[in-house]
């Protein structure tokens, strides 16, 4: 453990969103969340909680005060000036037939 201290009562561990990679996969995808006391805990956890079947390569743990997500309601100023700018968009390029995973 680093400079955090350890919770011990189980009413006060932080809620950890919890990222696997799939076996097939190239990217990790949320997979839920749960309560643990620090991030090496977090990670068991989301081992006997999500990975059961065997069916992940690798697992993120994040304290969800952590993320921040943009306002629904600011979506159309967010993503509006991208819209003008097509060569932002993957339509835009030719890829090689070597290039996979795109």
């Amino acid at each position: 453990m680093s400079d955090e201290k350890k919770v011990t009562n189980k009413s006060e561990w932080p809620l950890w969103e919890v990222f696997i990679r799939s076996k097939a996969g190239l990217d990790h995808k949320h997979a839920g969340s749960l309560h643990a006391a620090d991030f090496e805990m977090a990670i068991e956890n989301a081992r006997d909680v999500y990975t059961r079947r065997q069916e992940g390569v690798s697992i993120w743990v994040i304290e969800s005060k952590y993320i921040h997500a943009s306002d629904p309601r600011e979506s159309d100023s967010l993503y509006d000036p991208a819209a003008d700018k097509v060569y932002r968009h993957p339509t835009f390029y030719n890829l090689p037939d070597e290039v996979k995973y795109m």
